[in-house]
């Protein structure tokens, strides 16, 4: 059986981990498969939009196959490995395209990095998240330390980092780490309509604005404010009065649809 499966239906990629048996567990040979799977999305002009998600019910993902690693000290290299080969969320953020991650069930540790990875996250009320690295006794290396206090605040960052427990779906969306919470059998069908909505948008121009969020994200207010001035003069400049007008009569058409 592949470890990954990917479909490819009007633009949108569903991207799913195939190791249910295992948690869906990130081994050697899954994260290698992740990352090309990942490649071929990013490189396919048919794609516009990518889902990530989790096979079964039970898991997303429960993170690094601790079995594995165990077996080997070389394998501890895995938590801080750059190679999207070997690290999930850099297989991951080589996708330019907006990556929806469809959290089925649990998400842990690297698992809860690799939910993280993602643009957008939408749960199935059998979602729940935690991480586990203190108690297993490794420091974090895809970036949760860092990103998850920017997403619910420190001192709930530090809740959930400090004790490992659980954090439900319910209590997620209230937090602002998903925007929003599905019965299960809702779950592919919500994500798809979110991504074909997304699907919709022009690709360079959906590839540019993901890029100009995330890198303003990174910076103090004042450098954000700033790299958006030099990147929107830089693009508007190229735009003729005559596709905006088009543009303009499109939404307004989408508008009506939609109403």
């Amino acid at each position: 059986m592949p470890l990954i499966l990917t479909e490819i239906t009007q633009g949108v990629a569903v991207v799913t981990l195939n190791r249910p048996e295992a948690m869906n567990a990130l081994s050697a040979a899954l994260r290698a498969e992740l990352a090309a799977a990942m490649r071929a999305v990013a490189d396919d002009d048919a794609v516009r939009a990518v889902i990530l998600t989790g096979a079964g019910t039970r898991a997303f993902t429960a993170g690094l196959d601790l079995k594995e690693l165990g077996a080997s000290t070389a394998g501890l290299g895995a938590a801080n490995a750059t190679d999207p080969a070997e690290n999930p969320v850099k297989a991951v953020e080589q996708c330019a395209k907006p990556v929806i991650g469809a959290i089925n069930g649990v998400a842990i540790t690297g698992g809860f990095e690799l939910a993280l990875a993602c643009d957008v996250l939408i749960a199935s009320t059998n979602a729940r998240f935690a991480d586990t690295h203190a108690r297993v006794g490794i420091m974090p290396g895809w970036g949760l330390s860092q990103k998850l206090s920017r997403m619910i605040g420190i001192s709930r960052a530090k809740e959930l980092s400090l004790t490992g427990n659980f954090l439900d779906a319910a209590t997620a969306e209230r937090w602002g780490l998903v925007n929003r919470v599905v019965e299960p059998d809702a779950l592919l069908p919500a994500a798809i309509a979110l991504a074909r909505d997304m699907a919709g948008i022009d690709p360079g121009m959906s590839a540019a604005y993901k890029a100009l969020i995330d890198d303003g994200y990174a910076l103090p207010l004042a450098g954000a404010l700033a790299l958006e001035a030099d990147r929107s003069t830089a693009a508007n400049g190229q735009v003729r009065p005559e596709s905006v007008e088009q543009a303009r009569l499109a939404v307004m058409a989408r508008g009506r649809d939609q109403a």
